[in-house]
């Protein structure tokens, strides 16, 4: 293939860029050998670039009811039916307490629930999730509404949570729309455990005071102070506390009783778990009527005999756009992230957890889609941020919901409430209130089990755990979440750029029933059963700290090679520790291939400068010491190499060649999978040239023996395409099926000495090697399989696995392959 001045060299040249060895593959294109192309950035570009196809999915997407609406039916209309109405009534009461956590009037509560449930159906990807007014947003809501009114007194309550549910909303609808959804997936579900522990704790602190009637106990504060004036001020304690803890008790005992009951009488624990779930509405009915024969002669809610809620407006009565001068998103721009990031945290969580549980997968960009949408609209009818429940979540799946479209239910039964129940609001005690919000964050509490469980996983990620639950205590909810993500996020490059790597070795691996080995069984019987038995090779560490036992034979793969395993990928934060690991090991277990190569004391490199004076230099164990012979690097867990990582490959292929100089390492890959990841190695020099390929004697066109390159070993494998039965010979145009892209005319051709492949449990023949003159000529194993190469044979030392590459590297250094058992010394 003659080379040809393109636009690219004429531009590389001018800007004195020097110009690409470019690799010769002629002989394996004009022979019809199957061949690996490298990538290219229209390649690149083809994979990103938008298709009809793409865009329709993409539309389909972001309307994902279309899946389902049109299956709808009435089985699944009675279970929604049945789950919404019941979240309805749960959601009125909490919608409301929920407000007061967050500095608002009841009922902004109300008219956040029902945008969420009026809107998420249609965006929806998880059928249990319910969005709206939940305690941990609501609280962060209520302190920066706190924080933005000291500098600004101004500035409307109301105002304030509308402009930051719209701003969050944007943003959060924005990321969603560009596919940003994986940006979730960096928050672990220890971040996740401590905020919301923390959260629950800062929040039933608030509210003791508002349960006990406890006067003059700021709720803003951190919350180790809030539970020190607490304490301070129960000698303060008012009629309302006996509202407050009776209704604490009555919302646990009745959960409790009907848990008993359902466990008692299991064909009516659905029935039971009914009254359970409706518990809240129950106790608010209750101390409503309490209330009212208290207080039914009071007109002022100040003048009632304990606090109680008071007015609340019907309909909606704060509806408009949102505020969007300069002056108040200055005020709210500092708070923004940490709105979004529990927006974030809260609702995917959540939806996350339920999926795993009831068998669906979300689509996290699509409920960021989800959660925009409703907190850009929401504010236009006094909506402030709003996000997953977990309460109202768990309810909703427990009480057997079909599709998101039971949300719609929901706000129907809220819309009802704002409009006709308004006046009964009026007589709801504030510590009633308070004991429904402490019983709701109760079970957001993580259980000491879930803490233990964290401990036996990851015994650093408690230490993260309790110290998001402090700093949340000891300063307040948002340092918490930032502590937590910023400390799992420093453990996560810790772990990549400390992952170590691993030395491995060969040993032969046997099946047998565990009854057999169990308790020292007779030796005869289990030698007799590994004789009949099959066995394969396989690659442990050598420094056994694997767990693997200590009486298992673990050999090194051959004298002068390594195989080295990466742990966690190879990039720039970690290429440094993992070839200085290979560098040092290497260097101790092999020797100069020119022992005398430094004839002077003083020509000694300072780092190696030999024995002292007076001792011998060449002892036993040095001259005992293999030759550096050849790097293998098992890829399995790397993706993609960076130019860091590159470069310091070349670096080190460049020592160990001083090192080993005369001879050349040879470098060899296993289980590189990524076609990006072998071009930057092909860009770096590997993978393509062999430096010490056996010679054979074969005869010429003329009929003269002559000593020619056998070339390197490659795998190959039974073709899966029934018409390449038969062998197919050069020049016929004869395809593999594997998928990959090659020149036009191109088939499925060797080229070199193969390495036979198994598969389908045939034993394939032995494949004899292909002469120069017949270099694309298709092999044949028993039972007529057509034999194909599993990579391109232009790129021989990139290898299946890490076996075939040790025995690609074994043969170059004059050894030959018998059988499948290993390596043997020719």
């Amino acid at each position: 293939m003659a080379s040809t001045s393109t636009a690219g060299d004429r531009i590389k040249k001018f800007l004195g860029i020097p110009a690409d060895e470019k690799l010769d593959d002629t002989a394996y294109y004009d022979d019809g050998s199957f061949v690996e192309s490298k990538p290219t950035t229209r390649d690149f570009l083809d994979e990103i670039r938008p298709t009809v196809q793409g865009t329709l999915n993409y539309l389909s997407e972001l309307f994902p009811f279309v899946n389902w609406i049109f299956h709808y039916n009435l089985t699944w209309l009675l279970g929604d039916f049945i789950a919404g109405v019941t979240v309805g009534f749960v959601v009125v009461p909490q919608g409301m307490a929920y407000a007061k956590l967050a500095n608002l009037d009841p009922e902004f509560g109300l008219y956040t629930s029902f945008v969420g449930f009026l809107l998420y159906w249609a965006f929806a990807t998880s059928k249990d999730i319910t969005i709206g007014a939940v305690a941990v947003m609501s609280t962060i809501v209520g302190n920066i509404i706190a924080n933005v009114q000291k500098d600004h007194p101004d500035f409307e309550a109301g105002d304030i949570a509308r402009t930051l549910a719209f701003i969050c909303g944007a943003v959060l609808l924005f990321l969603g729309l560009i596919r940003f959804g994986f940006i979730v997936e960096f928050i672990p579900i220890v971040a996740i455990s401590a905020f919301m522990t923390g959260s629950a704790i800062s929040i039933a602190s608030g509210q003791v005071s508002t349960l006990m009637g406890i006067p003059n106990i700021n709720s803003r504060e951190e919350t180790y102070k809030v539970i020190i004036n607490t304490l301070k001020g129960l000698p303060n304690t008012h009629l309302d506390a006996a509202m407050g803890l009776s209704a604490l008790f009555g919302l646990y005992f009745i959960r409790w009783f009907c848990t008993q009951m359902g466990k008692r009488y299991p064909g009516q624990q659905r029935a039971w778990f009914f009254v359970s779930t409706l518990r809240m509405v129950f106790i608010i009915i209750l101390y409503i009527l309490v209330s009212w024969l208290v207080n039914r002669h009071v007109k002022d809610p100040k003048k009632a005999h304990f606090k109680i809620l008071g007015h609340v407006p019907s309909g909606f009565q704060h509806k408009g756009a949102p505020r969007l001068d300069n002056e108040m998103l200055a005020a709210i721009s500092g708070d923004i992230p940490t709105t979004i990031l529990v927006l974030l945290i809260e609702h995917i969580a959540i939806s996350k957890s339920f999926g795993r549980v009831n068998n669906y997968i979300i689509n996290p960009s699509q409920e960021l889609v989800a959660i925009g949408f409703t907190n850009l609209l929401g504010p236009f009818l006094g909506g402030y941020p709003a996000t997953g429940s977990f309460s109202r979540t768990a309810i909703k799946a427990k009480a057997g919901v079909r599709t998101p479209l039971a949300g719609i239910f929901t706000a129907v039964l809220v819309l009802l409430a704002l409009y006709a129940l308004t006046s009964v609001f009026f007589y709801i005690p504030n510590s009633a209130l308070a004991a429904m919000i402490i019983h709701a964050v109760g079970d957001l509490i993580t259980p000491p089990r879930e803490v233990y469980k964290f401990w036996l996983t990851s015994p650093l990620e408690v230490v993260i755990f309790f110290a998001g639950v402090f700093v949340s205590i000891f300063t307040s909810i948002e340092n918490g979440i930032y502590v937590t993500v910023a400390a799992s996020g420093a453990v996560l490059l810790w772990r990549i750029a400390k992952s170590p790597g691993k030395f491995l070795g060969q040993t032969e691996i046997y099946t047998a029933p565990r009854e057999l080995v169990r308790g020292g069984k007779d030796a005869e019987l289990t030698q007799s059963l590994l004789q009949k038995s099959e066995h394969h090779t396989a690659f442990l560490s050598l420094d056994r700290d694997d767990l693997s036992n200590p009486e298992l034979q673990i050999s090194t793969p051959w004298p002068g090679i390594f195989v080295y395993r990466f742990g966690e990928g190879l990039n720039y934060v970690n290429s440094a520790k993992h070839l200085d690991n290979l560098t040092i090991h290497v260097f101790k277990h092999t020797r100069r291939t020119e022992l005398n190569k430094f004839e002077k004391l003083g020509d000694r490199p300072w780092n190696d400068p030999g024995p002292r004076r007076g001792q011998a230099f060449l002892t036993d164990e040095l001259v005992a010491r293999p030759t550096l012979r050849a790097i293998i690097l098992d890829f399995s867990a790397v993706n993609c190499i960076d130019v860091t990582a590159a470069q310091a490959l070349q670096d080190l292929r460049n020592q160990f060649d001083r090192y080993a100089h005369p001879d050349k390492v040879e470098w060899h890959f296993a289980g590189v999978s990524n076609r990006w990841t072998k071009r930057a190695l092909v860009a770096s020099g590997f993978g393509v040239d062999s430096s010490r390929a056996p010679k054979v004697q074969r005869e010429n066109h003329k009929g003269d023996v002559q000593e020619v390159d056998q070339g390197p070993l490659i795998a190959i494998g039974p073709s899966v395409s029934a018409s390449d039965i038969e062998a197919v010979p050069v020049g016929t145009g004869g395809s593999s099926s594997i998928d990959e892209k090659r020149p036009e005319g191109e088939s499925g051709a060797t080229n070199g000495d193969l390495e036979k492949g198994n598969a389908n449990g045939e034993d394939i023949s032995a494949v004899p090697t292909a002469s120069s003159a017949n270099a694309g000529a298709l092999a044949r194993g028993a039972g007529g399989k057509k034999l194909v190469p599993v990579f391109g044979i232009n790129r021989p030392f990139f290898h299946v696995d890490v076996a075939t590459a040790l025995k690609s590297a074994v043969r170059n250094t004059g050894v030959v392959v018998a059988d499948d058992n290993g390596p043997r010394q020719a």
